[in-house]
């Protein structure tokens, strides 16, 4: 398994918390242990979303996948 399938296999429960709060997140990339997220719906421009990136969805991800270092925002890509 890929890393990309890895971190798509553990976001499973964040997304959940995501989607009932308006929002979701859509892995753009993963590769060299960075992850690179685009936030979207209620997420995108929420105040809190930088804690959610960080205390959430990053924490989750390194957690289940340990080889992952960092999770990275994006706007577009």
């Amino acid at each position: 398994m890929d890393l990309k399938a890895k971190v798509e296999n553990a976001i499973k429960d964040v997304r959940e918390f995501l989607q009932a709060e308006g929002g979701d997140c859509e892995i753009i990339s993963a590769q060299d242990g960075i992850v690179k997220v685009k936030l979207i719906g209620a997420c995108r421009g929420c105040p809190f979303s930088q804690i959610t990136l960080k205390m959430r969805i990053e924490a989750i991800i390194k957690e289940r996948v340990p080889e992952v270092k960092e999770i990275v925002e994006v706007e577009d890509e």
